[in-house]
């Protein structure tokens, strides 16, 4: 493993370090300026990308009306999430190893305009596979700009002061899953789902702008990339990947679980190559030495799975068996993004003096429970406004969730791993999230067939556009309360996983 070494005297000089330091404590990168600035302007990126995840959910049931209208297949319209989060995780883990190298600010700026042009590709296309493949380049951009984020998070702010960080970043979640929807389904409503990718493009300029004059030139340092490893995980996550988004649709067909268990295999190469790999490899595992560590990309993992699997059948049972435009689909999700938005700093204020399951425990909990009280609610009988309960108290748990995690996670990163940690630790809530939409998509599929015999392939549009037939609506909402099923067990193993943490090094030594 190469030393780290300063590429110019201007990153030298907004690093704040003294000549020849190497490895400078967490945190001391930002001495003599204020990081709260820097991170403002990375949080209008991060808000556009959960912005446009949560836009996109609103929008599946009007983008598959318009673009693949002639089928019952609800894994079509999937891909559009699919292909986004496919390209986000693959780069992820050397994305993080390029903001190390030639700085966050760089790298986060290139992915920002990716992103945004790739947004205005989006809202061009003019078919299903126009579109799946922009939305590809997309994630490819948000690849870029995450693992920075967490990067400069965890190099300018002490770790004692990483929890408020944090907690912007769940209050930022919070805002981002109020303003999505409702600007989706306003714009959906009002112009068409085009609309969705073009407000992107203001909001990518003025990010861009924010960033170049308010982040500031990092260190660098030398690293090598291990293209194998790159090539190894991009095939072990497509091969996984394809087989169970696309089984249920081949009926799963023998080379489905051939390709399945292929991915599997060509994963745990990639782990081996890793542990064998002499000079850096892509996943450094002596990171997950630290039980916290590996422990958060347990429960961000299930976090990743649970939030992008919960999203579609909950969309589909609004807009289709409800009858609810996107519009008013939104504002059923009205509470959870205001619990959320204004108890994330809190919880980031708190968990800088407390233990972090004190949160998780009860946020990943509730998450839980919160699921199987939506899932009670969809019928055809249950009025309305009952969807605002669960709503609220997934707000509540949310808060809990995302800024303990990724403190826990980054809090005891030296800044020569900050890229790698981050990248190690955004890649496994994106897989998380991958496989979530790829099993949510299987899942929907089979409890539609079960739930109505001869509506998992055929020709007719049904599923197409607005309102089901009334002899349909009760099948169909069967289906998508059973498919909530899924995202809350998973969570469940997120609740035993965290439970396994233990208390941070600064609590202790107050403590003691």
């Amino acid at each position: 493993m190469t030393d780290s070494t300063p590429t110019t005297r201007a990153d030298a000089a907004s690093a704040s370090v003294s000549p020849g330091t190497t490895h400078p404590a967490p945190g001391a990168e930002s001495a003599g300026r204020s990081p709260w600035p820097a991170l403002w302007a990375l949080v209008i990126g991060f808000f556009m990308i959960l912005v446009d995840t949560t836009i996109v959910s609103v929008a599946n049931p009007a983008i598959k009306a318009a673009l693949d209208p002639s089928t019952n297949n609800l894994d079509n319209v999937v891909w559009v999430t699919s292909a986004y989060l496919l390209a986000y995780a693959v780069p992820l883990l050397i994305t993080g190893r390029l903001g190390d190298r030639f700085g966050p600010k760089r790298i986060y700026l290139i992915g920002l305009a990716v992103f945004t042009l790739a947004s205005l590709g989006c809202g061009l296309s003019s078919s299903l596979e126009m579109l799946i493949v922009f939305r590809a380049v997309q994630g490819l951009g948000a690849s870029l700009m995450t693992p920075q984020t967490m990067a400069v998070i965890t190099r300018t702010f002490p770790p004692t002061q990483r929890g408020a960080a944090m907690g912007l970043w769940g209050a930022t979640s919070g805002v981002a899953m109020l303003v999505g929807p409702l600007a989706g389904g306003l714009l959906v409503d009002g112009f068409g789902w085009e609309w969705i990718f073009f407000v992107n493009l203001p909001v990518g300029v003025i990010g861009f702008v924010l960033a170049w004059i308010l982040v500031p030139n990092l260190e660098t340092h030398e690293h090598r990339f291990d293209i194998l490893g790159v090539f190894l995980s991009a095939v072990a996550l497509f091969l996984i990947v394809f087989g169970l988004q696309e089984g249920e649709h081949y009926d799963w067909a023998a080379w489905v679980w051939v390709m399945i268990v292929a991915g599997v295999a060509v994963l745990a190469l990639f782990i081996w190559q890793q542990a064998k790999t002499k000079s850096e490899p892509l996943v450094p595992l002596a990171l997950f030495r630290d039980r916290n560590f590996s422990v958060a990309n347990i429960g961000i993992a299930t976090v990743g799975f649970t939030v992008t699997a919960m999203s579609l059948p909950m969309m589909f049972f609004y807009q289709l068996a409800r009858g609810l435009t996107p519009t008013e689909s939104a504002l059923l999700l009205i509470p959870m993004a205001v619990f959320a938005g204004v108890l994330s700093p809190i919880a980031g204020r708190i968990l800088d003096r407390v233990d972090p399951r004190v949160l998780l425990v009860p946020g990943l909990s509730l998450t839980a429970i919160s699921l199987l009280w939506y899932s009670s609610l969809m019928n055809p009988d249950s009025a309305t406004w009952m969807f605002l309960l669960p709503s609220g108290l997934l707000g509540i748990a949310q808060s809990g969730m995302w800024g303990p995690l990724a403190t826990t996670a980054t809090r005891n990163l030296e800044p020569r791993q900050a890229g790698a940690g981050a990248g190690i630790y955004n890649t496994t809530r994106t897989i998380g999230s991958v496989l979530g939409s790829a099993a949510i998509a299987a899942f929907m599929q089979n409890r539609l067939t079960a739930n109505l015999p001869g509506a998992g392939g055929g020709g007719g549009d049904e599923f197409g556009s607005g309102a089901l037939p009334d002899a349909v609506i009760p099948g169909f909402s069967d289906a998508m309360a059973q498919s909530m099923l899924l995202p809350a067990g998973i969570m469940v193993i997120g609740v035993i996983a965290v439970l396994f943490m233990q208390r941070p090094a600064h609590l202790a030594a107050r403590k003691s």
